[in-house]
């Protein structure tokens, strides 16, 4: 009996923090309908309902919401110590999930990961791809990446990059048929290509230093997208202006097919952290994670 409620709290759980049938089954490697029928069970045992179904969406009643503050925190003590019994084994073990936007997980952590990895096969790394302000708490991630030390009173953060900077560029077919910008104030009468911020759905200011200060200038153009790499694409297609990071443009810096404009606006910004809640810090595979990311230059 006791097993059986164990399993079923398991799936409430995965549900009631998805908020999907969908990606909790995936999750948990069961059908979508044997989950749902292993919650229907378990509202019937309890007497309650716990979710709310419609076609569209799922959400907690107020039953399954205090059932989620109950038990929640519970599994995941129970889950951390589990993992920390991976100091009994010989090499560092389990699974570390990390949120990053695109840019840092291909050009600052999977350029050390690469390296990192084969010498630990018994630790898995899922980097998932977030460009917004996850609560990595929430969604129990192991650790997150963002730019500046700046964080919660509770999070601890590692350096592991060099310091940022950002550019404005164009590919020559539309800078051919524009008078190249001489201040971003300029940038009002250009074509840009704009980036959609996840989180709050803002679109991003670019921001630039003039005499030590800041200019934010809230750009117009065609398209936005949520992805570096997509604005790419379109700036390379002559759509517009973009504002990426060095890293992303300079091979095609390099290659002729892009321009830069306004460099002498663009300041160096702070690197990227990982943060990450200071309980992570009894995994040793954690631990082997965080050090083979931190940055030494």
């Amino acid at each position: 009996m006791l097993r059986g409620n164990v399993n079923d709290l398991v799936a409430f759980l995965a549900v009631a923090r998805e908020l999907s049938f969908t990606k909790a089954a995936a999750k948990i490697g069961v059908s979508q309908s044997a989950l749902s029928h292993t919650l229907r069970l378990l509202e019937a045992r309890l007497g309650i309902r716990l979710l709310t179904r419609t076609t569209r969406a799922v959400s907690l009643t107020e039953a399954g919401e205090r059932l989620l503050e109950s038990i929640g925190p519970h599994f995941d003590e129970i889950e951390a110590q589990m993992e920390a019994l991976s100091e009994l084994r010989d090499k560092p073990a389990g699974t570390i999930r990390i949120a990053a936007s695109d840019y840092a997980i291909r050009f600052v952590l999977w350029p050390k990961l690469r390296k990192f990895l084969p010498n630990y096969p018994d630790i898995k790394v899922e980097l998932v791809q977030d460009n917004g302000l996850t609560d990595i708490v929430t969604e129990r991630f192991e650790a997150g990446v963002r730019m500046g030390e700046h964080l919660a009173k509770d999070m601890i953060s590692a350096r592991i990059s060099p310091d940022f900077r950002m550019a404005v560029v164009g590919a020559p077919s539309y800078l051919a048929n524009q008078p190249t910008p001489l201040h971003p104030k300029e940038l009002v009468g250009h074509k840009c290509i704009n980036f959609r911020l996840q989180t709050s759905g803002a679109l991003y200011a670019w921001e630039f230093e003039e005499n030590g200060r800041e200019i934010k200038i809230r750009v117009e153009g065609q398209l936005a997208f949520t992805n570096s790499f997509d604005v790419l694409e379109a700036t390379l297609d002559g759509f517009g202006l973009s504002y990426m990071a060095e890293e992303i443009v300079r091979p095609y810096l390099e290659q002729g097919r892009l321009v830069r404009v306004l460099e002498e606006y663009c300041p160096y910004w702070d690197p990227y952290y990982l943060y990450y809640p200071s309980r992570r810090q009894s995994s040793p595979a954690f631990a082997a994670v965080v050090e083979a990311l931190r940055h030494r230059g």
